[in-house]
């Protein structure tokens, strides 16, 4: 596979760097850069699909609802599911594999999903091995917490970070933002850093050679990097987009407000405008209404955990 012989140039000017390379990832890379500044919005039914979609989501993430967790364990959502609302948008349509089961992302695949979420939100079905993304047609979504995480599943073949925090639906954005700064204070040391250092630093992550010295030529993950975890407010996204980050998930707890169209284009319109304060206080304004059920309490918090989400 030539995308694991060298290093893959990704961007150049904020564009892929050259388009003769007929290589199939840096087509899937490719394609992931148009969810660059914008909001992915976690769904359960094609009817919240379609107020993600007009309220300006970039793209939705199809999940089961909370009801329907089958004994505990978190699975593939049910292949008719992520077909009904395909049918329903006409947006990108993700869907979550659990890691390391190429099975299940081969079912998505099947079923013409826009890009496959390998999620640690799910169950693990390996706990030693990811999916070797290069085997498929279409991108991947992979979480990480460290830039050697990240690193590793780029190597894979994953065209989509996703910066993981809180995965108990708190609405705690605190683990979200230390992992963010962890991977981009990482990013600034590596910039610092002579090439006699980067082999020391590389190893020391765990991290392929290559990937690290383009990630410091380039200043940045070599692939799109979203944020994701208790992320609930425009103020929240603005924080992300701010800290370097080129886009947002959402839960699909904002579905449980009165006017979930006005939240998702809220936080739609932040993702865009991070850097405009008067745009920030309009889309932050009136929320308290609107964020009722966000705030979750202790025994609820503590449900979530026990639960092994």
């Amino acid at each position: 596979m030539e995308a694991q012989d060298g290093a893959v140039t990704i961007y150049n000017s904020g564009a892929v760097a050259d388009p003769k390379i007929k290589n199939p990832y840096s087509l899937k890379v490719g394609l992931a850069q148009m969810l660059r500044g914008g909001a992915i919005v976690e769904v359960t039914n094609p009817d919240q699909a379609k107020v993600a979609e007009e309220a300006g989501a970039c793209s939705v993430v199809v999940s089961d609802p909370p009801h329907s967790s089958r004994g505990g364990i978190l699975r593939m959502s049910d292949p008719s599911l992520v077909k009904d609302v395909k049918r329903a948008v006409s947006i990108p349509v993700m869907a979550r594999s659990r890691v390391g089961h190429f099975v299940e992302a081969q079912i998505l695949e099947a079923i013409g999903v826009d890009y496959v979420d390998e999620s640690e939100y799910l169950a693990f079905a390996d706990e030693d091995h990811y999916v070797n993304k290069h085997n498929f047609r279409c991108p991947f979504v992979c979480g990480a917490q460290t830039l050697g995480d990240a690193l590793r599943r780029i190597r894979e073949g994953a065209a989509v970070i996703r910066t993981q925090g809180d995965l108990s639906g708190s609405g705690n954005v605190a683990q979200t933002v230390r992992n963010v700064r962890s991977i981009m204070g990482q990013i600034r040391m590596l910039n610092n850093m002579d090439d006699d250092e980067v082999f020391k630093f590389s190893k020391s992550i765990a991290a392929p050679y290559d990937l690290v010295a383009q990630t410091k030529q380039m200043g940045r993950l070599p692939v799109v990097q979203f944020a994701s975890g208790g992320i609930v407010t425009p103020a929240d996204v603005g924080l992300m987009m701010q800290l370097g980050c080129d886009g947002v998930f959402i839960g699909s707890d904002v579905f449980g407000s009165p006017d979930p169209y006005k939240r998702v284009r809220g936080i739609a319109d932040a993702v865009r405008n991070y850097n405009d304060p008067d745009v920030l206080v309009e889309t932050s304004s009136g929320l308290a209404g609107l964020m009722a059920g966000m705030s979750l309490g202790e025994d609820r918090i503590e449900g979530f955990v026990r639960g092994g989400v």
